[in-house]
């Protein structure tokens, strides 16, 4: 498929692109647009260690974050298309954040390239014990009440967001929003009873649901989850659109050669065919998955459909 960027478009380049030889003896930059220490930094991490085996060729991990993945994204984006320089785009970034940032700085459809899927991570509808003891009792509750509750986030526009938007849009009920910088910070206040809910990757509740701390309602994915297989899913409950998984995918700047691109997929789908490498990102809480250029660039294309309905319909925007 034919993919070009804009600024290639409309200036001509300033130095002749370098040879395979030559781009291949240079490290790979793998920008992760969030700060270090998530699910989303130690599964690029490992892909990163793997993929380095695999092509014989240093790949680097950056970490860039800030305004919800667009700067990371952006570097990208503006980076020299040669395939040396790849990101670790997730959901809010490559779907949603096009639709609520009135200026993003970039177009993540029009000068980011799909490479491979790299991770799928379901969630989980979680409460203050003294909230409900299920789905229904919650909804009822919030439907008895509309606006006196409120759900925390990892940030606006973020997948604990939108996933909680499409959640409350399907039952029909009003929860306030409450933004927090990372999920833990929103899961001690839910802890503590300031906010009673929030959706939020299932690898980072277990501990505390198992000790009674907070209580788990629904499984957001398609499937019950291993980790909690006594939780039933939110399609199981009555509500199959609310269904929703946060996703990893690593990308390209646009107009990089396709001989380069097929080496990256190639080289992604073989690290997380890795037995090590899968089971390490399943401990990270996410599960790894790897696709061809062609599946990935229709699962964006769904994706960015999807949410920007969510987005609209809850209308969710950025200032």
């Amino acid at each position: 498929m034919p993919l070009a960027r804009r600024a290639l478009l409309a200036a001509p380049a300033l130095s002749a692109p370098l040879s395979p030889a030559q781009a291949q003896s240079r490290p790979i930059r793998f920008i992760v647009p969030f700060v270090a220490g998530g699910s989303t930094d130690v599964a690029s991490r490992l892909i990163a260690e793997r993929m380095s085996e695999i092509l014989g060729q240093p790949v680097i991990v950056e970490n860039r974050g800030g305004s919800g993945g667009n700067i990371g994204g952006e570097m990208v984006a503006r980076a020299t298309p040669d395939g040396q320089t790849i990101l670790m785009g997730v959901t809010g970034l490559l779907s949603t954040n096009a639709h609520i940032y009135r200026n993003m700085g970039f177009d993540p459809a029009r000068e980011l390239a799909p490479v491979s899927l790299a991770y799928t991570s379901d969630m989980v509808i979680v409460v203050h014990p003294a909230v409900a003891r299920d789905l229904a009792g919650f909804i009822a509750r919030a439907k008895a009440a509309p606006g006196a509750m409120s759900f925390g986030s990892s940030g606006h526009g973020a997948s604990t967001h939108t996933a909680a938007e499409l959640f409350k849009l399907a039952a029909g009920i009003d929860v306030v929003h409450v933004p927090y910088r990372g999920s833990g910070a929103a899961m001690n206040d839910l802890i503590a009873g300031n906010i009673q809910m929030m959706l939020v990757q299932i690898a980072a509740t277990v501990g505390a649901i198992r000790d009674g701390r907070i209580r788990a309602l629904a499984a957001t994915g398609p499937a019950r989850h291993a980790l909690l297989p006594e939780v039933p899913t939110l399609a199981e409950q009555g509500y199959p659109q609310a269904t929703a998984t946060s996703w990893g995918a690593v990308m390209v700047t646009a107009g990089s050669p396709q001989p380069a691109v097929l080496r990256l997929n190639a080289a992604v789908r073989e690290a997380l065919a890795t037995p090590l490498v899968s089971s390490r990102m399943a401990a990270a809480g996410v599960d790894g998955q790897s696709s061809s250029i062609e599946e990935l660039a229709g699962f964006l294309r769904a994706e960015s459909d999807k949410w920007g309905r969510v987005v609209r319909e809850a209308r969710i925007t950025v200032d």
